[in-house]
């Protein structure tokens, strides 16, 4: 993108030639999760660069080594010092002074949506611009017409990949009722099946949450489940297995619960999925919309009407048909509502990264003096 990024010429009044061309910010700031460290560390920096921009990152302090790596890699190549700063530290002290610096004119954060409020207020001293990708509670929507076996692989997939680890996971099922019952218990059956191990080994299909204190967070969101009078249909515990016991695990969790509970409107960042059903194209709207977030939603039909119908009126910054948790460099990436604002990768991005300067020239324009004794 950085020899196809465009600028403009505006159809003014005759005699002027007016042209908008896109320039670099300077210095930003970028604070990268710890759920997928290496793939937001380059969703970052990528297109910061490629606008112009020289770039201050802060990795999270649970998962900083990967960054480092790229930072040795960035010498190593050949960036000239300083348009690459990787700086390791904790949120209240590294990230608040990048937040508060004056010579860095933008901020790009990818983290919870109450961290997200802090960062608002912190560069509001400056007047720093800020792009803010937050969490999620995606709803994942099953038509009675879709393909079955297809939509249970999906959705599965889409809740528990990175074992719940995304702000776009699909952590609420929204069934028709008239498939409700075979398609739980296929995606039961299927999340049951599911092989915990060491991330290491290939037959692994579901690794160990970040933190001791993280799989914690997740049990206890389970807890919260049960009080509030949900379900658990599988899961919501850790393994007792020889080799899982003792560490950071979660077992795939399925939970039934009400649409207004804590359960199915809290983002629990895990491999915790609760399950609601639905009549019509309208309710399934409707409790789909419910939340405050709006990052990702999925919905499987084989009808190319309602798919179109209801993917306008999804209340979500991307939308998937009949899949889940695609992404592409050249598609833009970000949401609505509690789950931030602006967009990484795509042309957006490069928008987010610069500012646009009209300029204006005279050619020919015969203009009359404005003060006559002139």
């Amino acid at each position: 993108m950085a020899d196809k990024f465009q600028g403009s010429v505006v159809p003014v009044e005759r005699g002027f030639l007016d042209y908008v061309v896109r320039e670099p910010l300077g210095v930003v700031g970028q604070i990268v999760p710890w759920n997928f460290p290496v793939m937001f560390t380059s969703w970052k920096l990528g297109p910061a660069l490629a606008a112009g921009n020289t770039v201050v990152l802060k990795p999270a302090e649970l998962t900083p080594l990967s960054a480092l790596r790229v930072a040795e890699l960035i010498d190593e190549v050949g960036f000239p010092p300083g348009v690459v700063n990787i700086v390791p530290g904790y949120g209240p002290t590294a990230g608040q002074r990048i937040l508060e610096h004056p010579g860095i004119a933008k901020i790009s954060f990818t983290g919870s949506t109450a961290v997200g409020r802090a960062v608002v207020a912190a560069s509001a001293g400056n007047l720093k611009r800020v792009h803010l990708e937050l969490g999620g509670k995606g709803a994942n929507i099953v038509f009675p017409d879709a393909d079955l076996a297809a939509a249970v692989a999906g959705t599965a997939f889409g809740i528990f990949h990175n074992q719940g680890q995304a702000c776009i996971a699909a952590s609420r099922l929204i069934v028709h009722s008239s498939i409700a019952a075979e398609f739980v218990d296929r995606l039961v059956a299927l999340a049951e099946s599911i092989r915990l191990g060491d991330p290491k080994d290939g037959t692994t299909e579901m690794g160990p949450l970040t933190s001791p204190q993280h799989r914690d967070r997740v049990l206890s969101h389970v807890k919260v489940a049960e009080d509030e009078g949900g379900q658990v249909l599988t899961g919501g515990v850790a393994p007792s297995d020889a080799g899982l016991a003792g560490g950071c695990y979660v077992r795939p969790t399925v939970v039934r619960a009400g649409s207004a509970t804590r359960a199915a409107t809290e983002e629990v960042f895990g491999p915790f999925m609760t399950v609601h059903e639905f009549g019509s194209d309208a309710e399934a709207l409707e409790l789909a919309n419910a939340v405050d977030y709006g990052l990702g939603a999925g919905l499987w039909t084989r009808d190319l009407s309602r798919a179109h119908r209801v993917a306008r009126d999804l209340r979500a910054g991307m939308v998937w048909v009949n899949a889940y948790k695609r992404v592409n460099p050249g598609s833009p990436f970000g949401g609505v509502g509690a789950s931030g604002y602006g967009r990484e990768m795509g042309f957006e991005a490069m928008h987010e990264y610069t500012e646009a300067k009209a300029v204006w020239i005279n050619v020919d324009a015969k203009l009359p003096p404005f003060y006559p004794r002139a």
